[in-house]
């Protein structure tokens, strides 16, 4: 499927990628109308909306980063009250008493997984969007049609776009069945490739059909000043745009480039350091959390340097305004919760908790009493035999008389005798 159709075509995330994609192509248009169309501003302003809108779970998510630095010595001391022991007894005993400390902070156990969970999705589609413009705001899009339209109906055209760098992750759609001349689908498929071409590769498709020259010129120029952010055009990487500066001897290009990338690491590194700290273990144990902290300290901005590097520089303002307003959000809650008294807050956590537990101690009370009650009305229900009448026992005694008198009319030595002699002592026996 091309990138254009993906918009249509997103699985389960169609709905997520129909709404971010109205909204990046409505902050397109304002900016448009009043005279500042460009995709760097719009970037910023796409990602500060959507954290805006993402605030309540950050919050949620952040207080509880926040608060796990200051229960974590609890849990550790849980943890190493019980450790070794495996038994169900003391697992069981375990996970009531680490539920109880979370309870005290007011926080739930999955609530950070929950939050992580909600955010994934929408962050991949923010990506995917900033990735592929055209196919969201019909401004960028409008801007290839005229050329396109022209170059899929020439010969050749398709085998030179193939030459391209970026051409391979495109590469299924120029052997797709729907890859006709002239077709919608090879348009689509010319833009997705010309979208993320370089500068030389748009020269040098300039040269390749003279006769669509002033068309090329036309659209290059087009998405340039669209793509212009402080002096760079951020559709190309800091990678191409820092050779391209040592080619041209423009040095301010070349710095310009390496910000990018160092930028997104300053951020993130920010970003982490703001991040509530667990504190060191008191009994001098290795702290396992403390640890993989400060892995993250090191290796989350490197990555985003790498990142940001390699990848178009649109995507790394992204990296770069979303590590800020993430500081910018943590430096506000931390704020908050340390101005909070702590005390006050675990006590109210307790007072709710037993709240909880007197109501549960009542239905377990009332389930008791009507148990008891069962009991009881059981209790009234007599299973003794009554007395039979006079007339009844007279009727069962004649009755036996009788059986007793055939017994006794048998000869002592006959077979029926002594046969009647071993029925009797079986019932006595």
């Amino acid at each position: 499927m091309t990138e254009m159709i993906l918009t249509k075509n997103g699985g389960i995330l169609s709905p997520i990628y129909y709404i971010l994609g109205m909204l990046m192509n409505g902050i397109f248009t304002v900016l448009d109308k009043i005279g500042i169309p460009n995709v760097g501003l719009s970037i910023i302003l796409f990602t500060l909306i959507i954290y805006l809108c993402l605030l309540p779970l950050t919050i949620k998510q952040q207080k509880f980063s926040k608060l796990s630095a200051k229960m974590n010595p609890e849990l550790q001391a849980i943890a190493k009250k019980y450790q070794g022991k495996r038994d169900n007894d003391s697992m069981m005993k375990m996970n009531e008493e680490t539920k109880a400390v979370y309870e005290k902070y007011g926080v739930s156990q999955t609530g950070s997984c929950l939050n992580l969970f909600i955010q994934l999705p929408i962050m991949w589609c923010l990506y995917r969007i900033i990735y592929n413009m055209p196919a969201y705001v019909p401004h960028i899009k409008d801007v290839f049609t005229n050329l396109v339209t022209k170059l899929s109906n020439m010969s050749e055209s398709a085998e030179f776009l193939q030459t391209f760098s970026n051409a391979n992750y495109f590469s299924k759609q120029f052997k797709s069945d729907q890859f006709v001349a002239g077709s919608e689908f090879m348009k689509n498929t010319f833009i997705d490739v010309l979208n993320k071409a370089s500068s030389a590769e748009w020269m040098s498709l300039k040269e390749k059909f003279s006769s669509l020259s002033a068309e090329i010129t036309t659209a290059y120029n087009t998405l340039s000043e669209y793509n212009n952010f402080l002096g760079i055009n951020i559709a190309n990487s800091p990678n191409f745009t820092m050779k391209e500066g040592f080619s041209s001897g423009n040095k301010m290009l070349v710095v310009g480039a390496i910000m990018i990338p160092v930028l997104a690491a300053l951020t993130q590194w920010i970003n982490v350091k703001l991040m509530p700290q667990p504190e060191p273990d008191k009994s001098g144990e290795p702290n396992t959390m403390m640890a993989s902290m400060k892995m993250m300290n090191y290796t989350m901005p490197i990555f985003s340097a790498v990142m940001c590097f390699s990848l178009p520089a649109g995507m790394g303002i992204y990296w770069i305004s979303g590590s800020v307003i993430r500081s910018i959000q943590q430096v506000v809650i931390n704020k908050h919760i340390d101005k909070m008294n702590i005390d006050d807050m675990v006590k109210k956590n307790m007072e709710k908790a037993e709240e909880k537990a007197k109501a549960y101690n009542k239905n377990a009370v009332a389930s008791s009493t009507l148990t008891s009650k069962a009991h009881k009305t059981t209790k009234g229900i007599s299973f003794e035999e009554k007395p039979y009448t006079a007339p009844v026992v007279e009727k069962i005694e004649e009755t036996d008389k009788k059986k007793s008198k055939k017994k006794t009319n048998q000869p002592s030595g006959s077979i029926a005798s002594k046969a009647n002699k071993v029925k009797q002592f079986n019932e006595k026996n």
